[in-house]
């Protein structure tokens, strides 16, 4: 464990070549560096993610989370511009990709980096986390509990997302999915699903579910928090990483 790290707002180049903020951490003490891509929640940039994000630096990674929501509330606290985001019905796919190359390639960038990225998401993050490694040349994803990997959204949902079936041949890299026995979204049966359709299409992968988990299990500042599981989940975490960024 590292235990100096720096952590700032960066500006990073997003889709389409705008320019976002992003928030960055990085270990001071010198070394070849891999790096992890945090995609935030649907609550957005929050204190939850930038903690996560300090977590991996302090693990020895350059970590990052490119501030999806800034093009539509730049300089909003994290509950406006989530809200500013679901108005306009939500994070359109490429946009996440491109954000998330830009992100990817700001850590590429970095002295000392490795070169390999991975990247890791929760809640709607966990659908992106999978999205952005079926289209970029990333080395490992992390999905936590993300919701409509499979599956459709119910009627009224507050954002436009489809499902990602169509694109899981397309997945490049390892994939951990960590979910909670008692989620509605994804279900179990879901998750089974989505084991299945990549066991079909031969990737790499492997998931757990935690028994008397449900959804956001990782968020100490939520009833759903579940210590058991959110231990256990980060061990998997690190375990996993340290195979597809550190071997």
């Amino acid at each position: 464990m590292d235990e100096a790290i720096r952590a700032e707002v960066v500006e990073v180049t997003g889709h389409g070549g705008d320019r976002i903020q992003a928030y960055f951490a990085a270990p001071l003490e010198s070394g070849s560096r891999p790096g992890m891509v945090v995609i935030h929640h649907m609550p957005g940039l929050d204190r939850q993610t930038k903690e996560t994000v300090r977590r991996f630096a302090a693990q020895g990674y350059f970590a990052i989370s490119p501030n999806l929501y800034w093009r539509e509330a730049p300089g909003a606290d994290p509950d406006d511009a989530a809200a500013a985001a679901r108005a306009r019905g939500g994070v359109p796919d490429e946009r996440l990709v491109g954000d998330v190359a830009g992100a990817a390639d700001f850590l590429r960038g970095r002295p000392s980096a490795s070169g390999k990225v991975g990247v890791i998401g929760y809640c709607s993050g966990g659908r992106q986390a999978v999205l952005a490694a079926c289209h970029l040349p990333l080395q490992a994803a992390v999905d936590c509990y993300g919701a409509f990997v499979v599956g459709e959204p119910p009627e009224g949902f507050p954002i436009a997302i489809r499902n990602l079936k169509d694109q899981l041949p397309d997945l490049v890299c390892p994939l951990l999915g960590l979910f909670g026995e008692e989620d509605q979204h994804p279900s179990p049966a879901e998750t089974k699903e989505l084991d299945a359709l990549l066991s079909s299409h031969g990737k790499e992968h492997e998931f757990t579910t935690y028994p008397g988990a449900g959804h956001a299990f990782f968020a100490v500042d939520r009833p759903s928090y579940r210590p058991e599981a959110a231990v256990d989940g980060w061990g998997r975490i690190f375990a996993f990483l340290g195979r597809t960024l550190e071997g």
